[in-house]
């Protein structure tokens, strides 16, 4: 692990797109990543993101596009053409949706001469539980489930897939070095698990083969998010 592979992806879970681009600016590219979601997105839309991209920052955009294999598609070219490092997908879209995403990815980079994204698919949301998998019609236990579906994102040529710490360690076993493994559901020693059931500390998480840790409200939340990042980079070994 180095500085110019930062493992820690700030999640920007606002509303406010200045408050999100306020934080980015307090934040250095060589000792993170950014991850933009849905709130952000769907308040302030794309503008955010380019403004990100162009300050340097690698932006994980994390939009978890579920739909009928045209719209996704469409979806994944839009969000190629915005420069971003990183997007996702749902496994659970199938087979077709996954290979739309995959192709049109790969052909909106060509077309607009801009580096291929890596295209993750979502497994099993950190935030279900088995009791909660069973009420939507799944018999397996949440890391069964994450496993069949982080197979079939493999199989259809994605880049990796997203899933939770608990899980990384049979991940990796099972789909090789070759997967990117990104893990929500990150929680310091001691830390709130808020609305995530299946969490993990960042050693915990990296030991168990994950690549990338995403973390917001331990650091977005903090008193000093600059020291929390600091805090959590040294405890992975980074940044000393």
């Amino acid at each position: 692990m180095t500085d110019s592979d930062p493992k820690i992806i700030v999640a920007l879970d606002f509303a406010d797109p200045a408050e999100a681009i306020a934080l980015v600016d307090r934040l250095d590219q060589r000792q993170c990543a950014v991850k933009v979601g849905k709130e952000l997105f769907v308040a302030a839309g794309p503008e955010p993101v380019r403004q990100i991209v162009e300050r340097g920052f690698r932006v994980f955009l994390d939009l978890k596009f579920h739909d009928i294999p045209n719209t996704v598609a469409r979806a994944c070219e839009a969000a190629t053409r915005l420069g971003v490092w990183m997007l996702n997908v749902h496994a659970a879209g199938g087979r077709s949706m996954l290979v739309a995403a995959r192709e049109a990815v790969t052909r909106a980079a060509a077309v607009h001469d801009l580096p291929k994204p890596w295209l993750i698919a979502v497994t099993v949301l950190t935030s279900l539980e088995s009791r909660d998998l069973e009420e939507i019609g799944f018999r397996m236990a949440p890391e069964a489930v994450a496993l069949k579906l982080a197979h079939l994102a493999l199989d259809c040529g994605l880049d990796g897939v997203v899933c939770s710490a608990v899980e990384a360690q049979a991940m990796r076993r099972a789909l090789g070095a070759r997967a990117k493994l990104v893990t929500p559901g990150i929680r310091p020693g001691g830390g709130s698990s808020h609305d995530q059931a299946r969490v993990a500390t960042p050693e915990a998480a990296i030991a168990n083969g994950a690549d990338y840790l995403v973390i917001g409200r331990p650091i977005t939340q903090a008193a000093d998010p600059l020291a929390a990042l600091a805090r959590i980079n040294a405890t992975l070994g980074i940044g000393k």
